[in-house]
């Protein structure tokens, strides 16, 4: 997989996932919350392995342990969730920002001709 398919799923991944948590503050089914664990905790890994060499590598690593699916974390009241779901889906979003692809411009010089006196035909 090349570098730039690579982020680009990462990109889509973490949209997804701050979708999958701002609807999690609102009421759904308890098999929703397990998809959302999943999801939240790929996206986080591919987040990390994207910025291994920056400070998102520690608060992704949170997020993963957090809502991992294999030893889940339990609050118990939807009310501690909430806004941790909001911060959760606001840090995927604002890594998206800070991490976008540069764009290249380019700036197409109009190639001058030389014109010598000596080549001038009278």
């Amino acid at each position: 997989m090349s570098t730039k398919t690579f982020h680009n799923t990462v990109r889509i991944t973490s949209i997804i996932c701050a979708i999958l948590l701002f609807m999690a503050v609102l009421k759904a089914p308890r098999e929703y919350y397990w998809l959302l664990r999943t999801v939240v905790s790929i996206g986080a890994v591919l987040v990390i392995i994207k910025n291994i060499t920056t400070y998102w590598v520690l608060l992704f690593l949170i997020v993963a342990i957090l809502f991992n699916p294999i030893f889940p974390i339990y609050l118990y009241k939807k009310v501690l969730w909430m806004p941790l779901d909001i911060i959760t889906g606001l840090l995927f979003l604002i890594e998206i920002i800070i991490n976008k692809p540069k764009i290249e411009k380019v700036i197409i010089q109009k190639k001058e001709e030389k014109k010598y006196q000596r080549d001038r035909i009278l």
